[in-house]
């Protein structure tokens, strides 16, 4: 079990980690935009670290912002929320390296479910219902 997770996301997202993370016992790091300076997630959170700008392609997207928080506060997982990084493998995969639990699907699946061919070819492999329909490349409209 954790003692302290980062949620790499903000609004009514990160506040429901937060309650869980906290009825868990687990300290929770919030991060945060100029924007986001006094969101409620900012308030809720053990921990706040902030990560840049307002637009989220300088702040919440940037894995590099989201590695150096955990560090800095030994934050040992991150809870990516919704939308933003959670379906990003290449985020899992940095945080691997870096040592740090990424709390969601493996890289492979993330790979797997972002492709609609790919995803449906990955669950009937797991024998998963699908709806019928054609797996292959659509050559021409005929």
């Amino acid at each position: 079990m954790f003692t302290k997770i980062l949620i790499a996301n903000r609004g009514e997202i990160a506040c429901r980690v937060i309650k869980t993370a906290r009825k868990m016992g687990i300290a929770t790091v919030a991060v945060y935009s100029d924007a986001d300076r006094d969101a409620m997630h900012v308030e809720m959170a053990d921990e706040a670290v902030h990560i840049g700008p307002s637009p989220a392609a300088q702040s919440y997207l940037v894995p590099e912002k989201i590695i150096a928080a955990c560090k800095a506060t030994g934050a040992q997982a991150v809870h990516p929320g919704y939308g933003f990084l959670s379906e990003r493998a290449s985020f899992c995969e940095a945080l691997e390296a870096e040592g740090i639990v990424f709390i969601g699907p493996k890289p492979k699946a993330i790979k797997a479910m972002g492709d609609k061919i790919e995803s449906k070819k990955f669950a009937n492999a797991a024998k998963v219902s699908t709806v019928p329909g054609w797996l292959g490349v659509i050559e021409n409209a005929d």
